[in-house]
């Protein structure tokens, strides 16, 4: 019998904000693993999107650490 996927009750974004808010700041790596555990279907780009939307709306801020590396802060 086929496994049936059924739609998460939380999206995205809030499980993120709720993962910055639990654990504080995060590597960009970090937090993907993160989401990954909750979200198997999540890739990369997705989850760049999602930074990107939250950043403009002013939930979060991220900053460049070493070269690939961002660290990921919740706004208070």
């Amino acid at each position: 019998m086929p496994q049936i996927k059924t739609w998460k009750t939380r999206p995205d974004y809030f499980v993120m904000l709720e993962i910055l808010k639990k654990k504080g700041d995060l590597t960009d790596d970090e937090l993907f693993s993160q989401l990954k555990g909750e979200f198997e279907d999540l890739g990369f780009k997705d989850f760049n999107e999602l930074l990107l939307k939250l950043e403009v709306s002013g939930k979060i801020r991220t900053s460049s650490m070493a070269r690939g590396k961002r660290r990921i802060e919740l706004v208070q």
